[in-house]
Protein backbone atom coordinates (compact mmCIF):
# COMPACT_ATOMS: atom_id res chain seq x y z
CA UNK A 1 0.00 0.00 0.00
CA UNK A 2 1.60 3.24 -1.02
CA UNK A 3 0.40 6.28 1.35
CA UNK A 4 0.12 9.52 -0.08
CA UNK A 5 0.82 13.00 1.97
CA UNK A 6 -0.71 15.81 -0.40
CA UNK A 7 0.70 19.50 1.10
CA UNK A 8 -1.53 22.63 0.26
CA UNK A 9 -4.13 25.12 1.00
CA UNK A 10 -5.41 28.08 2.16
CA UNK A 11 -6.61 29.08 -1.21
CA UNK A 12 -9.23 27.37 -3.91
CA UNK A 13 -5.89 27.62 -6.06
CA UNK A 14 -4.34 25.58 -4.53
CA UNK A 15 -6.91 23.05 -2.72
CA UNK A 16 -9.06 22.56 -6.17
CA UNK A 17 -6.11 20.86 -7.71
CA UNK A 18 -4.69 18.66 -4.93
CA UNK A 19 -8.23 17.65 -4.24
CA UNK A 20 -8.61 16.00 -8.25
CA UNK A 21 -5.25 14.42 -7.89
CA UNK A 22 -6.23 13.26 -4.34
CA UNK A 23 -9.80 11.93 -6.29
CA UNK A 24 -7.42 10.40 -9.03
CA UNK A 25 -4.87 8.22 -6.53
CA UNK A 26 -7.98 6.85 -4.88
CA UNK A 27 -10.10 5.82 -7.46
CA UNK A 28 -7.27 3.89 -8.96
CA UNK A 29 -6.19 2.02 -6.23
CA UNK A 30 -8.39 1.68 -3.10
CA UNK A 31 -5.77 0.81 -0.75
CA UNK A 32 -3.59 3.56 -1.43
CA UNK A 33 -4.08 6.02 1.64
CA UNK A 34 -4.39 9.62 0.92
CA UNK A 35 -3.89 12.35 3.33
CA UNK A 36 -3.57 15.49 3.29
CA UNK A 37 -1.70 18.66 5.49
CA UNK A 38 -3.47 21.87 5.30
CA UNK A 39 -4.00 24.17 8.51
CA UNK A 40 -7.32 24.65 10.42
CA UNK A 41 -7.71 27.84 9.06
CA UNK A 42 -7.64 27.37 5.53
CA UNK A 43 -10.07 26.74 2.64
CA UNK A 44 -8.78 22.78 2.93
CA UNK A 45 -10.30 22.70 7.14
CA UNK A 46 -13.76 22.77 5.22
CA UNK A 47 -13.11 20.59 1.47
CA UNK A 48 -11.08 18.24 2.52
CA UNK A 49 -12.96 16.40 5.18
CA UNK A 50 -15.59 16.92 3.03
CA UNK A 51 -14.32 15.17 0.67
CA UNK A 52 -13.62 12.34 2.49
CA UNK A 53 -10.26 12.48 3.64
CA UNK A 54 -8.08 12.91 6.59
CA UNK A 55 -6.75 16.37 7.28
CA UNK A 56 -3.79 16.45 9.24
CA UNK A 57 -2.76 20.22 10.34
CA UNK A 58 -0.06 22.44 11.54
CA UNK A 59 0.39 25.75 12.58
CA UNK A 60 0.70 28.82 9.90
CA UNK A 61 3.34 30.37 9.95
CA UNK A 62 3.55 32.80 7.17
CA UNK A 63 7.30 34.12 6.28
CA UNK A 64 7.68 37.50 7.70
CA UNK A 65 7.64 40.43 5.74
CA UNK A 66 9.22 42.83 8.06
CA UNK A 67 11.20 43.12 10.92
CA UNK A 68 9.15 42.70 13.94
CA UNK A 69 8.11 40.43 17.01
CA UNK A 70 6.57 37.89 14.61
CA UNK A 71 9.90 38.04 13.04
CA UNK A 72 11.86 37.02 15.66
CA UNK A 73 9.54 33.96 16.61
CA UNK A 74 9.62 32.85 13.27
CA UNK A 75 12.70 30.59 13.13
CA UNK A 76 11.63 28.40 16.35
CA UNK A 77 7.96 28.20 15.24
CA UNK A 78 9.21 27.03 11.55
CA UNK A 79 11.72 24.32 13.07
CA UNK A 80 8.41 23.02 14.82
CA UNK A 81 6.38 22.87 12.36
CA UNK A 82 8.94 21.11 10.11
CA UNK A 83 9.19 18.51 12.77
CA UNK A 84 5.87 18.17 12.92
CA UNK A 85 5.14 17.37 9.95
CA UNK A 86 8.49 14.82 10.12
CA UNK A 87 6.56 13.09 12.78
CA UNK A 88 3.63 12.75 10.66
CA UNK A 89 5.52 11.32 8.08
CA UNK A 90 7.58 8.58 10.12
CA UNK A 91 4.31 7.76 12.14
CA UNK A 92 1.88 7.70 8.91
CA UNK A 93 4.82 5.84 6.97
CA UNK A 94 4.27 8.65 4.28
CA UNK A 95 6.25 7.35 0.75
CA UNK A 96 5.83 10.62 -1.25
CA UNK A 97 4.88 14.02 -0.51
CA UNK A 98 3.07 16.01 -2.76
CA UNK A 99 3.01 19.54 -2.57
CA UNK A 100 0.54 22.23 -3.97
CA UNK A 101 2.12 25.39 -2.82
CA UNK A 102 1.25 27.39 0.35
CA UNK A 103 1.72 28.09 3.93
CA UNK A 104 2.40 24.12 4.58
CA UNK A 105 4.42 23.24 1.60
CA UNK A 106 7.19 24.62 2.74
CA UNK A 107 7.45 22.63 5.81
CA UNK A 108 6.35 19.27 4.30
CA UNK A 109 8.85 19.94 1.87
CA UNK A 110 11.73 20.19 4.16
CA UNK A 111 10.54 17.36 6.48
CA UNK A 112 10.26 15.30 3.07
CA UNK A 113 13.76 15.82 2.53
CA UNK A 114 14.99 14.84 5.84
CA UNK A 115 13.17 11.69 5.74
CA UNK A 116 14.70 10.86 2.89
CA UNK A 117 11.53 10.13 0.76
CA UNK A 118 10.46 12.14 -2.40
CA UNK A 119 8.97 14.97 -3.16
CA UNK A 120 6.57 15.87 -6.07
CA UNK A 121 5.74 19.45 -6.99
CA UNK A 122 2.76 21.23 -8.54
CA UNK A 123 2.67 24.66 -9.40
CA UNK A 124 -0.54 26.14 -10.72
CA UNK A 125 0.53 29.69 -11.14
CA UNK A 126 2.79 31.01 -14.48
CA UNK A 127 4.69 32.84 -11.76
CA UNK A 128 5.88 30.44 -8.82
CA UNK A 129 5.29 31.28 -4.98
CA UNK A 130 8.06 30.99 -2.63
CA UNK A 131 7.29 27.83 -1.03
CA UNK A 132 7.45 25.99 -4.91
CA UNK A 133 10.38 27.80 -5.70
CA UNK A 134 12.41 26.58 -2.31
CA UNK A 135 10.95 22.64 -2.76
CA UNK A 136 12.21 22.59 -6.75
CA UNK A 137 15.41 22.52 -5.70
CA UNK A 138 15.83 19.14 -4.88
CA UNK A 139 12.19 17.80 -5.86
CA UNK A 140 12.34 14.63 -7.74
CA UNK A 141 9.26 15.80 -10.12
CA UNK A 142 8.13 19.20 -10.70
CA UNK A 143 4.88 19.86 -12.99
CA UNK A 144 3.32 23.17 -14.04
CA UNK A 145 0.20 24.52 -14.94
CA UNK A 146 1.78 26.62 -17.58
CA UNK A 147 4.65 26.58 -20.42
CA UNK A 148 7.71 28.92 -19.44
CA UNK A 149 7.06 28.82 -15.47
CA UNK A 150 10.60 29.40 -14.05
CA UNK A 151 11.16 26.22 -11.89
CA UNK A 152 13.69 23.66 -11.93
CA UNK A 153 13.15 20.57 -13.98
CA UNK A 154 9.89 21.76 -14.49
CA UNK A 155 7.25 19.63 -16.54
CA UNK A 156 4.44 21.09 -18.36
CA UNK A 157 1.31 18.99 -17.14
CA UNK A 158 -1.60 21.26 -17.28
CA UNK A 159 -3.74 22.22 -13.88
CA UNK A 160 -5.48 19.15 -12.64
CA UNK A 161 -8.89 19.32 -13.08
CA UNK A 162 -11.81 18.55 -11.57
CA UNK A 163 -13.64 15.33 -13.06
CA UNK A 164 -17.31 17.16 -14.03
CA UNK A 165 -14.91 19.36 -16.26
CA UNK A 166 -12.43 17.12 -17.61
CA UNK A 167 -15.32 14.60 -19.06
CA UNK A 168 -17.75 17.81 -19.69
CA UNK A 169 -19.72 17.16 -23.20
CA UNK A 170 -20.51 21.04 -23.67
CA UNK A 171 -22.92 20.27 -26.59
CA UNK A 172 -25.06 17.45 -24.64
CA UNK A 173 -25.53 19.24 -21.49
CA UNK A 174 -25.90 22.69 -23.37
CA UNK A 175 -30.22 21.80 -23.11
CA UNK A 176 -29.84 21.14 -19.40
CA UNK A 177 -27.65 24.49 -18.54
CA UNK A 178 -30.68 26.48 -20.54
CA UNK A 179 -32.98 24.80 -18.09
CA UNK A 180 -31.46 25.66 -15.07
CA UNK A 181 -30.12 28.99 -16.04
CA UNK A 182 -33.58 30.29 -17.51
CA UNK A 183 -31.41 30.84 -21.15
CA UNK A 184 -32.50 29.65 -24.79
CA UNK A 185 -30.02 27.04 -25.55
CA UNK A 186 -30.30 28.45 -29.11
CA UNK A 187 -28.73 31.47 -28.85
CA UNK A 188 -25.17 32.83 -27.72
CA UNK A 189 -24.42 33.09 -24.02
CA UNK A 190 -21.63 35.40 -22.71
CA UNK A 191 -20.42 33.98 -19.13
CA UNK A 192 -18.61 36.69 -16.63
CA UNK A 193 -17.53 35.81 -13.49
CA UNK A 194 -14.66 37.35 -11.40
CA UNK A 195 -14.77 33.90 -8.84
CA UNK A 196 -16.21 33.35 -5.59
CA UNK A 197 -15.95 36.70 -4.10
CA UNK A 198 -16.60 38.54 -7.48
CA UNK A 199 -14.13 41.31 -9.42
CA UNK A 200 -16.17 44.63 -8.79
CA UNK A 201 -14.25 46.38 -11.90
CA UNK A 202 -15.64 42.85 -14.39
CA UNK A 203 -19.35 43.12 -12.29
CA UNK A 204 -19.76 47.02 -12.56
CA UNK A 205 -18.86 47.05 -16.23
CA UNK A 206 -20.63 44.36 -17.36
CA UNK A 207 -24.02 45.54 -16.02
CA UNK A 208 -23.50 48.63 -17.24
CA UNK A 209 -22.66 47.15 -20.75
CA UNK A 210 -26.00 44.95 -20.52
CA UNK A 211 -27.83 46.54 -23.34
CA UNK A 212 -24.69 46.59 -25.55
CA UNK A 213 -24.17 42.81 -25.08
CA UNK A 214 -28.01 41.62 -25.16
CA UNK A 215 -28.53 44.21 -28.48
CA UNK A 216 -25.80 42.40 -30.25
CA UNK A 217 -28.07 39.20 -29.96
CA UNK A 218 -26.21 37.57 -27.09
CA UNK A 219 -27.63 36.68 -24.08
CA UNK A 220 -25.46 37.47 -20.49
CA UNK A 221 -24.76 34.61 -17.63
CA UNK A 222 -23.14 37.32 -15.03
CA UNK A 223 -22.51 35.65 -11.87
CA UNK A 224 -21.19 38.39 -9.64
CA UNK A 225 -19.61 36.68 -6.19
CA UNK A 226 -20.61 36.96 -2.66
CA UNK A 227 -19.24 40.41 -2.29
CA UNK A 228 -21.13 41.98 -5.13
CA UNK A 229 -21.85 45.23 -4.79
CA UNK A 230 -24.29 45.52 -8.23
CA UNK A 231 -28.03 45.26 -8.90
CA UNK A 232 -29.34 43.52 -11.39
CA UNK A 233 -30.56 45.96 -14.38
CA UNK A 234 -33.74 43.95 -15.31
CA UNK A 235 -32.25 43.47 -19.18
CA UNK A 236 -34.14 40.99 -20.96
CA UNK A 237 -31.54 37.94 -21.75
CA UNK A 238 -29.47 38.81 -19.02
CA UNK A 239 -29.34 36.39 -16.49
CA UNK A 240 -27.89 37.18 -12.68
CA UNK A 241 -26.46 34.90 -10.32
CA UNK A 242 -24.71 35.38 -6.69
CA UNK A 243 -22.76 31.92 -6.85
CA UNK A 244 -22.51 29.09 -9.17
CA UNK A 245 -23.60 25.56 -7.78
CA UNK A 246 -22.80 23.84 -11.50
CA UNK A 247 -20.28 25.64 -12.64
CA UNK A 248 -19.20 22.97 -15.13
CA UNK A 249 -22.85 23.60 -16.88
CA UNK A 250 -21.91 27.54 -16.97
CA UNK A 251 -19.14 26.53 -18.96
CA UNK A 252 -21.18 24.23 -20.80
CA UNK A 253 -23.46 26.64 -22.22
CA UNK A 254 -20.79 29.50 -22.48
CA UNK A 255 -19.78 30.80 -25.87
CA UNK A 256 -17.79 32.94 -25.08
CA UNK A 257 -16.45 34.74 -21.43
CA UNK A 258 -15.26 37.41 -19.62
CA UNK A 259 -13.29 36.57 -16.57
CA UNK A 260 -10.29 37.07 -14.15
CA UNK A 261 -7.39 35.41 -15.04
CA UNK A 262 -6.73 32.97 -12.06
CA UNK A 263 -4.91 29.76 -13.18
CA UNK A 264 -7.77 27.77 -12.15
CA UNK A 265 -9.99 29.72 -14.24
CA UNK A 266 -7.60 30.13 -17.28
CA UNK A 267 -6.71 26.30 -17.33
CA UNK A 268 -10.73 25.44 -17.54
CA UNK A 269 -11.42 28.19 -20.33
CA UNK A 270 -8.45 27.14 -22.55
CA UNK A 271 -8.87 23.02 -21.81
CA UNK A 272 -12.24 23.37 -22.97
CA UNK A 273 -12.23 25.87 -25.96
CA UNK A 274 -14.07 28.96 -25.11
CA UNK A 275 -12.70 32.14 -25.84
CA UNK A 276 -12.06 34.85 -22.93
CA UNK A 277 -11.52 38.62 -22.25
CA UNK A 278 -8.83 38.18 -19.50
CA UNK A 279 -8.89 41.38 -16.49
CA UNK A 280 -6.25 39.99 -14.33
CA UNK A 281 -6.37 40.90 -10.89
CA UNK A 282 -4.72 44.62 -10.69
CA UNK A 283 -3.04 43.75 -7.30
CA UNK A 284 -0.36 41.33 -5.85
CA UNK A 285 2.67 40.44 -7.71
CA UNK A 286 0.96 39.87 -11.34
CA UNK A 287 0.59 36.68 -12.03
CA UNK A 288 -2.72 36.41 -13.42
CA UNK A 289 -1.24 38.71 -16.35
CA UNK A 290 0.92 35.88 -16.77
CA UNK A 291 -0.85 33.18 -16.25
CA UNK A 292 -3.31 34.07 -19.47
CA UNK A 293 -0.43 35.01 -21.45
CA UNK A 294 0.40 31.81 -23.39
CA UNK A 295 -3.54 31.62 -24.16
CA UNK A 296 -3.70 35.24 -25.56
CA UNK A 297 -0.20 34.43 -27.23
CA UNK A 298 -2.22 31.33 -29.17
CA UNK A 299 -5.33 34.15 -30.47
CA UNK A 300 -7.27 31.88 -27.76
CA UNK A 301 -7.91 35.06 -25.74
CA UNK A 302 -7.55 39.06 -25.51
CA UNK A 303 -6.11 40.70 -22.82
CA UNK A 304 -7.26 44.08 -21.09
CA UNK A 305 -6.08 46.10 -17.85
CA UNK A 306 -8.41 46.38 -15.11
CA UNK A 307 -8.57 49.75 -15.43
CA UNK A 308 -9.20 49.57 -19.17
CA UNK A 309 -12.18 47.48 -18.66
CA UNK A 310 -15.00 49.69 -19.40
CA UNK A 311 -18.16 50.43 -20.83
CA UNK A 312 -17.02 51.80 -23.65
CA UNK A 313 -14.23 49.43 -24.06
CA UNK A 314 -17.24 46.83 -24.19
CA UNK A 315 -19.33 48.37 -27.31
CA UNK A 316 -15.60 48.58 -29.12
CA UNK A 317 -14.18 45.53 -28.47
CA UNK A 318 -16.49 43.08 -26.65
CA UNK A 319 -19.43 43.73 -29.45
CA UNK A 320 -17.42 43.60 -32.15
CA UNK A 321 -15.65 39.98 -31.15
CA UNK A 322 -18.78 38.49 -30.50
CA UNK A 323 -21.00 39.85 -33.67
CA UNK A 324 -17.90 38.01 -35.48
CA UNK A 325 -18.51 34.06 -35.53
CA UNK A 326 -15.60 33.46 -37.59
CA UNK A 327 -13.39 34.95 -34.84
CA UNK A 328 -15.06 33.14 -32.38
CA UNK A 329 -14.19 29.77 -33.96
CA UNK A 330 -10.76 30.79 -34.34
CA UNK A 331 -10.29 31.87 -31.23
CA UNK A 332 -12.23 28.32 -29.55
CA UNK A 333 -9.64 26.16 -31.53
CA UNK A 334 -6.60 28.52 -30.49
CA UNK A 335 -7.51 27.95 -26.79
CA UNK A 336 -7.86 24.36 -26.89
CA UNK A 337 -4.46 24.04 -28.37
CA UNK A 338 -2.66 24.77 -25.56
CA UNK A 339 -5.02 23.75 -22.68
CA UNK A 340 -4.70 20.17 -21.12
CA UNK A 341 -7.99 18.07 -20.02
CA UNK A 342 -5.69 15.66 -19.24
CA UNK A 343 -3.84 17.55 -15.98
CA UNK A 344 -4.59 15.34 -13.26
CA UNK A 345 -3.69 11.76 -15.29
CA UNK A 346 -0.19 14.06 -15.84
CA UNK A 347 0.54 14.97 -12.59
CA UNK A 348 -0.15 11.51 -11.21
CA UNK A 349 1.89 9.98 -13.84
CA UNK A 350 4.59 12.43 -12.23
CA UNK A 351 4.23 11.57 -8.87
CA UNK A 352 4.58 8.03 -9.82
CA UNK A 353 7.82 9.05 -11.36
CA UNK A 354 8.77 11.02 -8.38
CA UNK A 355 8.12 7.17 -6.19
CA UNK A 356 10.17 5.20 -8.86
CA UNK A 357 12.67 7.72 -8.96
CA UNK A 358 13.34 7.58 -4.82
CA UNK A 359 14.22 9.98 -2.44
CA UNK A 360 15.73 14.08 -3.70
CA UNK A 361 19.03 14.66 -4.00
CA UNK A 362 20.72 15.47 -0.18
CA UNK A 363 17.68 13.61 1.49
CA UNK A 364 18.57 11.67 4.56
CA UNK A 365 19.97 13.98 7.17
CA UNK A 366 19.78 17.18 5.16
Amino acid sequence: MTTYLLAGGGTAGHVNPLLAVADRLRERDASAEVLVLGTAEGLEARLVPARGYELLTIEKVPFPRRPNGAALRFPSRFRRSIADVREMIAGRGVDVVVGFGGYVSTPAYLAARRAGIPVAIHEANARPGLANRLGARFAARVGVAFAGTPLRHAEVVGMPLRREIETLDRPGRRSEAADLFGLDAGRPVLLATGGSLGARRINRTVVDSAEAITGAGWQVLHVTGAKSEVSDPGVADYRMIEYADRMDLALAIADAAVSRAGAATVSELSALGIPAVYVPYPVGNGEQRFNAAGVVAAGGGILVEDAAFLPEWVGREVVSLIADRDRLERMSRAAASVGALDGTDRMVALVDGALRGGGAPGAAGA
